[in-house]
């Protein structure tokens, strides 16, 4: 059911999206550490300038999930208000 309030009550999957960062920043290093190794060099720029647009993506992330509440509502609070009425 739309409430038109979605905009406002919208949540973010804030810990799955730590972990996937985390998971892609330990493989863009790998990448990165594997095709400096092997003499790619620029396959480790490409990994390289991954990992750092994954690493400004989980810093936000961390800031956001440390904001609490108010930007990261809990499971107690419903997505969207309740309906007045039956439909």
């Amino acid at each position: 059911m739309r409430t038109g309030s979605e905009p406002v009550t919208a949540r973010s999957a804030l810990r799955a999206r730590f972990w996937l960062c985390a998971w892609g920043v330990a493989w863009t290093v790998f990448g990165t550490v594997v095709f400096v190794l092997i003499g790619h060099p620029g396959w480790a720029a490409a990994c390289a300038a991954l990992w750092l647009i994954i690493t400004i993506d989980l810093l936000l992330v961390v800031r956001h999930i440390r904001q609490g509440p108010h930007w990261q509502p809990g499971r107690s609070v419903p997505p969207y208000r309740p309906p007045d009425g039956p439909p």
